[in-house]
Formats: structure tokens, sequence, C-alpha cells
């Protein structure tokens, strides 16, 4: 499949929707990821808060800092030329007034990103709408979020009940009101999602909410299988990197026992050490 060169904007996933072009969506959190991100075409790379526990072993993604996130945001930019760099605005950098948010999505601006994505629905509206008058483009995350697990006991599916599902509706409309570009849905019934979208003029990437929506996304790790453990139903693994890369550790360790690493043609070879005294 051919990329395209052109530089992908908000007015162009709008377009991609009207279109029924879906949305490839992808987090990466360092260089080779953005590298990788960008170079198979990828329409969105989002600079997830997933860095916590993919990357610095964290076990949730609520103690990763602004900090943390705006130097691996650094990295990923220097690598990403042509998809739209988005950037989880972390724990705590929205939930204390809208001043403090704003400072922290100029912070992200500044080092890189096109756009900031935060979690919550219409309790979030006013953020929404300081950040949109600040010119900072917005993307919104509602269902299963991950910076609310402890309020919702654990990583559950959302939506399951009219009322839920209803609040959900509702939350999505409140955030294209209030200026958002795109929505993520994550962790609700497929049919749910496809209501969502239909009633939405903006795009909807999805994540653990079926194939209905304008777009999806995965985490960089659970699509290469970096990691061993338990992972989400909807986290299709295309690669078992963390298989293949054990292999070749191993076999590197096994030829250096052997003495085959390094061999005559992998090492410099000059006549100076013969000639030395003492």
């Amino acid at each position: 499949m051919s990329v395209s060169s052109d530089r992908v904007t908000v007015p162009g996933l709008r377009a991609r929707k009207l279109a029924g072009e879906k949305i490839s969506a992808l987090t990466a959190h360092d260089y080779p990821s953005g590298l990788l991100a960008d170079e198979a075409g990828i329409e969105v790379v989002l600079l997830g808060d997933s860095l916590a526990n993919t990357i610095l072993g964290y076990e949730s993604t609520l103690p990763v800092t602004l900090e943390e996130m705006l130097t691996a945001l650094r990295a990923v930019r220097r690598a990403v030329r042509r998809a739209m760099l988005v950037a989880d605005m972390p724990f705590g950098s929205y939930h204390c007034g809208e001043d403090r948010a704003v400072e922290a999505a100029v912070a992200f601006v500044k080092s890189g990103a096109e756009a900031v994505k935060l979690e919550g629905g219409e309790r979030r509206i006013g953020v929404v709408r300081r950040l949109v008058d600040s010119e900072i483009p917005v993307m919104g995350h509602i269902g299963l979020t991950p910076q609310s697990v402890h309020v919702m006991g654990g990583y559950k599916v959302q939506g399951k009940s009219l009322d839920s599902a209803q609040r959900l509706l509702d939350d999505a409309l409140a955030l294209e009101r209030a200026g958002a570009f795109a929505i993520v849905i994550e962790g609700v019934p497929a049919t749910l999602a496809k209501e969502i979208t239909r009633r939405l003029e903006i795009p909807t990437i999805g994540i653990g909410a079926g194939p209905h929506c304008d777009g999806q996304i995965l985490v960089f790790a659970d699509l290469l299988g970096l990691h061993r453990g338990k992972k989400p139903k909807f986290a299709r693994q295309y690669l078992d990197f963390h298989a293949l890369a054990l292999e070749a550790i191993q076999a590197y360790r096994k030829d250096l026992a052997t003495g085959s690493f390094p061999s005559a043609s992998e090492s410099y070879e000059d006549t100076t050490a013969s000639s030395l005294k003492g």
C-alpha cells in the first residue's frame, strides 16, 4: 500500500471521515517507534501516557509526569514528519484548574505536539474550551479512561447499561460542541461506539470499541509483542518481538561463550602490536 507524503492535519482527518476512509493511529514513545509508525503511513501518532507502563515500568499510567512525557515527545517529534503528532496530557496536568491545563498543553505544543488528548466527557468541557480558545487542538477520550481506574474499580467495559450508554453519548456530543476535533472511544460495546460515531461529525478512534469507529488505535508495545503477560482482548499482536529478541540475545551470548564472536572479519588487524616493547 502506497503512503501519501502529505502532512496529516485536523481538516484532513475530518475529510477522511466524510470520505469513509479509515484512520490508523498508533502510540509511539521514542525515536525508533515514531520513525516506524511514520514510515508505515500511520495517520495519527500518539505520544500516549502508556509510556508509563510500557516503557518506564510503572504499574499504571497514573505516575508518569509531565516532564517524562515532554522528554519522550521531543524524541518522537524528531522522527515524525508526516503523521499528526498528538500528546496525552498525563494525570494531574489538567485536573487542577484550567490555567494549569493551558500551561501544560502549551508546553506540549512547544515540544512538538500538534494536538493534545485528555480523558473525560462533560466534566472536562471547560478545559477543552479553554484549550481550543488558546489555539490548541484537543482530542477527547471517553469510555474506559485509564486515568480513572480507581473510580471505575478496574479496567472494565463501560456503557453496558442504558443509563451509562446515554451518558457516554452525551459526553461525546458535549466534547464535539466544545471544539474537540476527534474522540477516542475505549472499552465500550461495538453497537454503542457505532451509534456515537454515527451521531458525531468529528472522527472517532476506537480501541476495544468494535469495527464501526472512523479509525483504530493500538499501543506500539502490544502490536509488536514487546512484553509478556496478559493483554486486552482487543490488542491484536502482529509480531512476537519479545520471543525474537530473546532468541537473538541468547544467540549472542552463546557465540561469545564459544568464541565464535567476534570473528576475524569483525576485528581490526595490523602489525603494530607485535612491535611493542616491554
